[in-house]
């Protein structure tokens, strides 16, 4: 029997950076993936391979319809979804064998196979060929990750009726896709589409789109994807999804209690993700789950089994790669006695649509809620020299500040690579700045990140100086 001082669980962003995390700090780690390939959903049928294809779609809007305004004269583009998706795999290619390479490189032993719980301190490896092995391991961490949802009268085809996962590999365009959920993955893949030529429709069932973002950057990517094309049916529900040849009708109530219904050649389900926990054992190692399927974890992210822990999106909080990546050092740091600390209010959400949408700390809405005293500062992305010279005008850099202490409380942003720009306002956060010790830094001239400087000097007291 196979002995080791950690086995990791599943290999997506959470799992393996913790393996990674705890070989370096000398620990002996076990690593089991039940796919072929490392890195879990992020890697093979999430972030990654769905930002190639942003990337891909977007070079193509971009030679279709703006680059005549560069004084670049081309004839008509062609999408060629075939290739695009054929790079997509290539990338996703190259990044799963660099994880095998850091594997290989801090020294972590990887069992391809179903992971499972014999008891709190044996896991079983069941693999691929029906032969299986017992690790001996002094801790364990859960990184089983998560699976997208559906509703419960929905039956998913992987044909018309799809998720996100079949939607990274479809053999043709869409005439017209329609998405059922207006949050982060229904809205970029929807937008891949929408490059690509298809109608696209949103059927959401709350009043706005990305309905845990702040409420001006929903009002305002609203706006912008309108503009773009794309359609939506907001405080709409679902009411049944039928499939008839290569048509799909969705049936639905709107507001007012009125049927609706819209019909398309491909529906994409994207109501969220659950957390994955089939087939693990959790009930011979005697670890509990809460109401909603996920992993029972205390502030240490320990389950009530004392040498298990659990992270990611199989555990409470938001379900982000780098939220994961951060509990996974987390644990491997705690495991080696040593003093992390993750602060969950300045993990960052990130829409990659195009213009990106960002956001960090409270909500203007949450400050309400909490009768908190704020400030607000803003600042239109049009106003800004660099976007005007790069045809990127879309968007604002919004910040709520404390109304007394000035502190930051909360950025949000939508623009032009505002994915990137977010990081400026956590690492203010983590050092607790106030509006004006951001108005003090010297940002570079031109670029875009100039536009959080002028938001927080209209949080200073309307001193923004190009607006």
């Amino acid at each position: 029997m196979s002995q080791f001082d950690v086995t990791v669980i599943g290999s997506g962003p959470g799992g393996y950076v913790a393996a990674l995390r705890c070989a370096q700090l000398g620990f002996k780690t076990a690593l089991i993936e039940k796919y072929s390939t490392l890195g879990g959903t992020c890697l093979n049928v999430g972030c990654i391979p769905s930002k190639a294809l942003l990337d891909s779609s977007e070079h193509f809007e971009n030679a279709k319809h703006n680059f005549a305004n560069h004084g670049i004269i081309i004839n008509e583009p062609q999408a060629d979804l075939a290739r695009m998706v054929a790079r997509k795999n290539e990338v996703v290619d190259q990044t799963t064998k660099g994880i095998n390479f850091l594997m290989d490189k801090n020294k972590v032993t990887v069992f391809e196979g179903l992971g499972s719980f014999e008891s709190a301190t044996q896991v079983k490896v069941t693999k691929n060929d029906g032969s299986s092995e017992i690790l001996e391991t002094k801790y364990a961490i859960v990184a089983t990750g998560s699976k997208p949802s559906t509703l419960p009268f929905i039956t998913i085809d992987k044909e018309r009726i799809i998720t996100s996962t079949e939607a990274l590999n479809l053999k043709e365009i869409p005439k017209h896709l329609v998405v059922i959920g207006g949050g982060v993955i229904g809205l970029e893949l929807g937008s891949v589409y929408l490059r690509l030529g298809s109608q696209v429709t949103v059927v959401e069932y709350m009043d706005k789109i990305i309905p845990t973002m702040d409420g001006a950057l929903s009002k305002e990517l609203t706006k912008v994807l309108k503009k773009q094309g794309m359609k939506f049916m907001l405080s709409t529900g679902v009411q049944s999804v039928e499939r008839n040849g290569d048509t799909v009708k969705i049936t639905a109530k709107d507001k007012k209690g009125e049927e609706v219904s819209v019909e398309g050649d491909y529906v994409l389900v994207s109501v969220g993700r659950k957390p994955y926990t089939e087939g693990l054992g959790l009930e011979k190692a005697g670890v509990e789950l809460d109401e909603r399927g996920r992993v029972k974890v205390n502030d240490h992210l320990q389950t009530n089994v004392t040498n298990i822990y659990a992270i990611g999106d199989v555990v409470k909080g938001a379900m982000l790669a780098h939220k994961a990546e951060e509990e996974g050092v987390f644990v491997a740091e705690t495991l080696a006695g040593q003093k992390p600390h993750i602060n969950y209010n300045l993990i960052p959400g990130v829409v990659y649509t195009w213009p990106e949408v960002a956001g960090v700390g409270k909500t203007e809405e949450q400050l309400k809620e909490e009768g908190a005293a704020y400030k607000v500062g803003s600042f239109p992305m049009r106003a800004l020299g660099r976007s005007r010279a790069s045809g990127d005008i879309d968007g604002l850099i919004k910040i709520l500040a404390d109304e007394k202490t000035d502190e930051v409380l909360g950025v949000h942003m939508i623009g032009a690579r505002a994915a990137d720009l977010i990081a400026e306002a956590v690492t203010a956060m983590e050092f607790r700045a106030s509006a004006e010790d951001i108005s003090r830094m010297s940002h570079a001239h031109p670029t875009y990140a100039e536009a959080i400087k002028e938001a927080a000097l209209d949080a200073t007291g309307k001193r923004a100086i190009h607006m």
